[in-house]
């Protein structure tokens, strides 16, 4: 997305995560030894057909980083008559994921183990998401890490053409200042409409979110939560 230049070298892009190692528990290797052949999306630089992947037409939904999962579960559980596919390159966090949606029966979920804006790259085929949603993304907090965020100019674009006219692009943080650059990029942005009001960018979190167990322990120590509903409005 981003790109350092380095004297006598070629471009090296910049990435917006970092993969750490993790031991995996009982239940994540299973999810990746039992559940990722029936439920896992082996990254392949060409287009997907939703409706081939689910068996069904229905309004599809995009988590980018879902962490260990816990809040996309939840939402997959609770909307039965909508595709959700995430999108995570923390393989312990996969692993649990997949072990727990196995678990729970669901059907209306499949996974990628892969850089995001790859996927949306190559994978994704052009306005055919509802919904795209960016929770709590690594804010890169020290000002000579911002080049690192998720959040830029050439990653907005690529979301509003993944999405179907008048599709939603929320996005979640605890950090203000990230929060303060998203609507900054936003408010820049061509074919985007800010959901909220006129003069403050935020909004209430909306039911379709659940809270997290971080989210939940940082309330209780006051700490502030930003919600952004942008909609895809060209």
């Amino acid at each position: 997305m981003t790109e350092d230049s380095v004297p006598g070298r070629q471009h090296r892009v910049v990435k917006s995560f970092v993969i750490r190692a993790g031991r995996m528990t009982a239940g994540q290797q299973r999810g990746w030894n039992e559940v990722w052949p029936k439920m896992g999306l082996e990254f392949v630089p060409e287009q997907i057909d939703l409706a081939q992947l689910f068996g069904r037409n229905a309004p599809t939904v995009v988590e980018i980083g879902f962490g260990m999962g816990h809040s996309l579960l939840e939402m997959a559980r609770l909307a039965p008559d909508t595709n959700f596919i995430g999108i995570e390159v923390h393989r312990p966090g996969v692993g649990a994921l997949l072990n727990e949606a196995d678990k729970q029966g669901l059907t209306n979920l499949r996974v990628f183990c892969h850089d995001a804006v790859e996927v949306f790259k190559h994978c994704i085929p052009e306005s055919s998401l509802a919904r795209v949603q960016l929770y709590f993304p690594d804010p890169w907090h020290k000002k000579r890490h911002h080049k690192r965020r998720l959040v830029q100019p050439a990653f907005v674009e690529l979301v509003r053409s993944r999405l179907e006219r008048e599709g939603l692009f929320h996005l979640a943080t605890d950090w203000e200042n990230y929060a303060e650059h998203m609507v900054s990029v936003l408010a820049e942005a061509n074919g985007f409409r800010n959901t909220a009001t006129e003069h403050y960018p935020y909004i209430e979190r909306p039911d379709f979110r659940p809270l997290t167990k971080f989210e939940k322990r940082g309330h209780r120590l006051g700490h502030g939560v930003w919600d952004m509903i942008y909609q895809r409005s060209e």
